[in-house]
Order: structure tokens, then C-alpha cells, then sequence
């Protein structure tokens, strides 16, 4: 495997090399040495049991780790599962439905809701049976507030993300904010995942591409934090937009604050207006294709709208579409090997990377 390396100063450090961004080989080890070796986003519970249905299948990272995983309501909690049979690997369930048992329609092995193995017909001959191994494996969960994540075999602990996401998150009541799928997109981006968020992890780029957010922000005063496995931007008010209403003893009590941008790696944004909050959820295709999916929750519809929150990310969206395919184009260049960091304003870009070279040396 190619050998990457960041300087953890940022003032001495090359950027990840092109190569990172197309080496078939380094694609499918981010996908074992990242990705499952991290939290991800894996679904909004609340939206997913709305009806009867208390047994629902959902793909953790489809197109790329592919894992069939499904949730149960089960009498004493949520259940995270596997949804393959531990017999031949056929997938239990390909839809929501409501059921007591849980059937495989291949052969008909039962488990409970708890995924623990009940029956198996014409499995009277076998030997050590059951044993351990034909229960259904619990997959890692963990939720913030209303959202759902899940890992292969994350390597740290989620209290790592929520303890600081409620940092400065505590005051706003998320679990209310209405989910509003009119809003909620999926956008197709022709590059590299690591290259959106690249993108995102730096205001360097505002006052250059994009004009109407810039228009609300005081580029002056904006701000990049890096902690473990996270990165925040903070947006401040020009003076004249709306502002979060902090409590006294918040961190930036006294601070006009528009905007909350947090990264969680490897990734999920979530970025906080007055108006509510909007997920991003990154999903890699192919060294050159990546799903975006936009998840609008509001708070305040009026404040929405007055902020022209829809018609804002639009914009924003297809404006950082057009900067990150065409570093798409230009990484494919002879001449291009691997750039420099500012380290004014490209400190989140440096940590996302450092945090890659470290995954991949684990």
C-alpha cells in the first residue's frame, strides 16, 4: 500500500497527495481501516417507526461498506442486528414489517427480536448445535439526541462525539425540530469523498465562491476548532442576520453565533442555524463519484424562511459541487503532487488528513 504522512505541523505540512484521491488500492483500505473503524450515521429512528412495522432493514453505507443491518423494537429496547442469517448469509429482511418472530424466508431459521437463535428445521443430526455463532451479531449503536450511529468495530468510544457536540449544543431542544423531507435532497457530486469534505473544512474559500453566504458572515472573525474526531467551524453574524440566543455560560455567551459547522469523521456534517439543522451525510460510490444527502430538521419555519435556508444550501451546494470536480480534473495532472496547508485557515483541512495517514498506518 502506498505510504501517506502528515506533518502534525501544520506550517511544515504537505496536503495528502493526488494519488490518495485515485489509487484503486488505498480505496478499498479507507473502506476497512476508516470507515469500518469509525461511528457512522446510520438513521433517524423516529422517521423509521412511524407505522406498525417494528422490524426494519437499513444499509450501513450503502455502495461502499454495504453492511445489512436491522433495527428491531424489541419490549426493552432498540435492537441493532444483523440482517443475515447465520445459516447461508441470505438477507432476514428486505422490508419493514411488523413480527413477533424473526424468520429467515430461505430455510427458516427463527431468532427473537433480540436476534438470539430459537429453531431450525431438519437440523437434528447437527452436532454442537447451536452454538455461539448462530446468533444473529449485535452491531455497535449509539445515538445524539434523535440520531442513529452505528460502526463495524469503531475504534473509540461515541462519548468522544457526544460529549462534545453538547459542549454547546445542550440549549437547543433537537429532538423537537420537525423533520422535513420537502426540504431533504440527495445530491450526486463527480469526485472523490474525501474531496467534499476537504471543501468543508475550510472558510478559506467564502469570499471566493461563495458570495451570498459570505454575504451573511463575518469572514474576519470565522473560526476552526479541532478536537478528537471532530472539527467546528463557527459562523459569526455580519451584524445585521440572526443569531443563536445563548444562555449565560455558554462557551460564546455574548458572540453573535449564525452558525455551528460541525464535522464528525470521517463523514457526517452537521451544520446548526437559528432555523434548525441540516445533516450531511458523504457516501463514496467510486474514486470518482459520491452520493451527498442534505436532512433538514426545523426549529423555526419563519426563521427559515426569512433566512432563505432552502434556496441558501442550494446554491452553496451546487457552488462547491463546481470547485470539487474540478479538483477532481485537476488531481489527474502530471504536474500536480501535493500542496500546502495555510495555517490560518486550513487547520481542519490538516487534521482530516492527519487523522487519514493515522488510520492508515493503524
Amino acid at each position: 500500500m502506498k505510504e501517506y504522512d502528515i506533518d502534525e505541523n501544520i506550517a511544515h505540512a504537505n496536503t495528502l497527495p493526488g494519488a490518495f484521491y485515485q489509487d484503486p488500492e488505498t480505496w478499498e483500505i479507507v473502506k476497512e481501516k476508516i470507515f469500518a473503524k469509525t461511528w457512522l450515521y446510520l438513521a433517524d429512528p423516529q422517521n423509521l417507526f412511524r407505522g406498525p412495522e417494528n422490524a426494519v432493514p437499513v444499509t450501513l453505507l450503502e455502495n461502499y461498506l454495504h453492511e445489512p443491518i436491522l433495527l428491531v423494537e424489541s419490549e426493552d429496547a432498540l435492537q441493532c442486528l444483523s440482517n443475515v442469517c447465520t445459516h447461508r448469509g441470505f438477507l432476514l429482511m428486505q422490508h419493514p414489517k411488523q413480527c413477533k418472530k424473526l424468520v429467515c424466508g430461505y430455510h427458516g431459521r427463527r431468532f427473537d427480536l433480540r436476534g438470539q437463535f430459537e429453531f431450525m428445521p431438519e437440523f437434528e443430526a447437527a452436532e454442537n448445535f447451536p452454538s455461539a455463532c448462530d446468533h444473529l451479531s449485535h452491531v455497535p449503536f449509539a445515538r445524539w439526541r434523535q440520531f442513529g450511529f452505528a460502526g463495524i468495530n469503531p475504534a473509540f468510544d461515541f462519548s468522544i462525539i457526544t460529549e462534545r457536540l453538547e459542549e454547546r449544543l445542550y440549549f437547543l431542544p433537537i429532538e423537537s425540530f420537525r423533520f422535513a423531507p420537502e426540504y431533504s435532497k440527495t445530491y450526486s457530486v463527480h469526485a472523490h469523498w474525501a474531496l467534499y469534505c476537504d471543501n468543508y473544512l475550510e472558510g478559506f474559500h467564502i469570499p471566493f465562491v461563495h458570495q451570498s453566504l459570505g454575504a451573511i458572515l463575518d469572514y474576519g472573525k470565522y473560526t476552526t476548532e479541532c478536537y478528537d474526531q471532530i472539527v467546528l467551524q463557527i459562523g459569526y453574524s455580519d451584524g445585521t442576520g440572526y443569531c443563536f440566543d445563548l444562555p449565560e455560560g455558554h462557551p460564546d455567551f455574548g458572540q453573535d453565533v449564525t452558525a455551528y459547522y460541525y464535522w464528525i469523521f470521517p463523514n457526517l456534517m452537521l451544520n446548526l442555524y437559528p432555523w434548525g439543522v441540516q445533516l450531511n451525510i458523504i457516501r463514496p460510490v467510486s474514486t470518482t463519484f459520491t452520493k451527498v444527502e442534505f436532512l433538514y430538521y426545523i426549529y423555526d419555519q419563519e426563521i427559515f424562511e426569512t433566512m432563505d435556508g432552502n434556496r441558501l444550501a442550494e446554491k452553496t451546494e451546487r457552488e462547491d459541487e463546481f470547485v470539487v470536480e474540478a479538483v477532481q480534473k485537476g488531481l489527474q495532472s502530471h504536474f500536480y503532487q501535493a500542496g500546502r496547508f495555510s495555517p490560518k485557515r486550513e487547520k481542519g483541512v490538516h487534521y482530516f488528513h492527519r487523522l487519514i495517514a493515522e488510520h492508515l498506518k493503524a
